[in-house]
C-alpha cells in the first residue's frame, strides 16, 4: 500500500525545487526575452524596450532582450508565449489585443485567462479623435452634426484589423451609432498619408501618432479618450469624448506584462517586485511623458489588479466586437 506521507512529501520536494530555482533566477548566463507580438517601430516596441532597459537596471543590469513576432493580430507571439517553459526567462510584453482578440478570434490558440500568469500593467496611450484638413466641421458637435446628416457616406481608417485604431473607431461608431465604411491599412503610417490627403475621413489613433499632425496642422483634432483633458501644449483644448456628450466613452492602449502559466510564484515576485521599481524609474517616466503615454502606478501593477482589469476589458469590448461583426480566422 502506499504511503499516505508520499503525497505531501512530493508536494514540499516540489515546493524546495521552486525556491531553489527562485533564489538562482534569474541566471546571470541566460537573458530574460519579451516576446513583442507586433513588429519594431511602433508605439507598443517602444515602451517594451524602454521597459526593458528598466527593468535590467531594477534586476541588476539583468540582460532582457525583445523579440518582436509579429503576426495575426499578435496572436502568434501570445501563443509563442503561452507554449513556453514556465522559467521565467520568456515573457509577453502586449497591449489591448489582450483583451480583444479572444472575441475577434474565433480559434484563439490559448487561453487568455488561464494560459499565462499576470505580472503587472506597465502603461497607457490615450487615444485622439482626428479628421482630414478639408473636413467642414470644426468640433466635436459640429462633426457628430456632419456625420448624422451624411450617414452612408463617411469612411474611417485603421491601421488593419484588431489595431487600436480599428478598436477606437468601432466603439466610437457603437456610442453614436452610425455605421461607416471601415477602412483598413497595413500599418498607421499609410493610413495617416491617406488621411492627410483626404482620401478617407476620420482616424481614431494614439496620441503618439497624431500629435505630430496636429502640431503641423496636417490634420483637424476633435476629441480625446481619457476621461480628463491631457496636459499636452498640442492637445489641451481639446475637449474628451465624454465632455462632447459622448457618455462613458473611455479609451486607453494600455500595455502589460505577462508569463508563461506555472511560472514560479517567487520568480513572479522578483519579476514583479522588478517591474514596480522600473514603473518608478525618472528615465522610464520621462521616456513615457515624451511619447504621449501615462505610466500606470496603481493597483494594477500588482498581479489580481493587473488579471481583473483585463478581464473588464474583455468585457467591454466583446460586445462592440460582435456588433461590428469583425472576426478572424
Amino acid at each position: 500500500m502506499r504511503s499516505p506521507l508520499l503525497p505531501v512529501s512530493f508536494a514540499c520536494a516540489l515546493l524546495l525545487s521552486a525556491n531553489v530555482f527562485a533564489q538562482d533566477y534569474p541566471s546571470s548566463s541566460k537573458p530574460i526575452t519579451f516576446v513583442l507580438p507586433y513588429a519594431a517601430g511602433g508605439p507598443t516596441d517602444k515602451a517594451a524596450r524602454d521597459l526593458a532597459q528598466a527593468m535590467s537596471k531594477a534586476m541588476g543590469g539583468h540582460s532582457i532582450v525583445i523579440d518582436n513576432s509579429a503576426g495575426a493580430s499578435g496572436s502568434i507571439g501570445a501563443n509563442k508565449v503561452a507554449k513556453a517553459s514556465a522559467d521565467g526567462y520568456t515573457l509577453l510584453f502586449t497591449h489591448i489585443a489582450q483583451a480583444t482578440l479572444p472575441t475577434f478570434f474565433r480559434n484563439l490558440p490559448y487561453n487568455v485567462e488561464k494560459d499565462f500568469e499576470y505580472i503587472g500593467l506597465v502603461s497607457e496611450n490615450p487615444m485622439n479623435l482626428i479628421g482630414r484638413p478639408s473636413l467642414p466641421a470644426n468640433n466635436m458637435v459640429e462633426l457628430v452634426s456632419w456625420i448624422n446628416a451624411n450617414k452612408g457616406k463617411i469612411n474611417i481608417a485603421n491601421a488593419g484589423p484588431g489595431s487600436a485604431s480599428h478598436l477606437c473607431g468601432m466603439l466610437f461608431q457603437s456610442t453614436i451609432k452610425v455605421d461607416m465604411t471601415s477602412v483598413p491599412y497595413k500599418g498607421t503610417a499609410p493610413a495617416m498619408t491617406d488621411l492627410i490627403g483626404g482620401q478617407v475621413d476620420l482616424m481614431c489613433d494614439q496620441t503618439t501618432t497624431t500629435i505630430p499632425q496636429i502640431e503641423g496642422k496636417k490634420v483637424k483634432s476633435f476629441a480625446v479618450t481619457t476621461p480628463t483633458r491631457l496636459s499636452s501644449p498640442v492637445l489641451k483644448d481639446n475637449p474628451t469624448m465624454q465632455e462632447a456628450g459622448l457618455k462613458d466613452f473611455s479609451v486607453t492602449i494600455w500595455q502589460g506584462l505577462y508569463a508563461p502559466r506555472g511560472t514560479p510564484a517567487p520568480v513572479l515576485k522578483k519579476l514583479n517586485d522588478a517591474l514596480k521599481v522600473a514603473v518608478k524609474d525618472p528615465d522610464f517616466i520621462r521616456k513615457q511623458d515624451a511619447g504621449g503615454a501615462t505610466v500606470i502606478n496603481d493597483a494594477r501593477n500588482d498581479p489580481a489588479g493587473h488579471k481583473a482589469f483585463v478581464m473588464a476589458e474583455i468585457a467591454k469590448w466583446a460586445p462592440v466586437i460582435r456588433a461590428a461583426g469583425v472576426y478572424a480566422d
